[in-house]
């Protein structure tokens, strides 16, 4: 079993197939050794789990969550894009994490920690990245965030 897999057993994470997209973009593209992962949803079984702003006053730990579910997906795209084989992964590049937040909302490094530490805690050292992380005051479907990721994989 490579690491991967052990560490998302270890999680209890079980990653869905890969979302389809809601509009007229694909998945993922491969540009050489990088994968441009299209933005996710927090969804699970094709159900949006999480949406509105996030309050500049109210508690971010529902945020972080959807932040994490999106990150799962986007590994679920990203599994695909490597077709099943973790060891063609080189490393996670970069993640970019939309925050839908009231105007004077602050703290989108805190939500977006929660994909980026899921990142990490599943690919370990070629799970750290580069990071934005960005308020707006809407997303896909009433979203609360949307998670994109860039990885570098072997190429065959």
């Amino acid at each position: 079993m490579h690491a991967i897999e052990s560490n998302l057993a270890r999680l209890g994470i079980i990653l869905p197939a890969a979302p389809a997209p809601v509009a007229g973009y694909v998945p993922f593209v491969r540009a050489e050794s990088l994968v441009f992962i299209s933005g996710q949803l927090p969804t699970h079984n094709g159900k949006l789990q999480f949406k509105g702003r996030v309050a500049a006053s109210g508690p971010i730990e529902p945020a972080r969550d959807a932040a994490r579910l999106a990150a799962t997906n986007a590994i679920a795209v990203l599994r695909e894009a490597c077709q099943g084989d973790w060891s063609r992964l080189v490393r996670i590049v970069k993640l970019g994490v939309f925050v839908a937040c009231e105007a004077d909302f602050d703290r989108q490094p805190a939500v977006a920690n929660g994909a980026s530490d899921l990142i990490v805690e599943i690919f370990g050292e070629a799970g750290r990245h580069a990071r934005c992380a960005v308020g707006t005051n809407a997303l896909p479907l009433g979203s609360t965030v949307e998670v994109e990721m860039i990885a570098q994989i072997t190429t065959r």
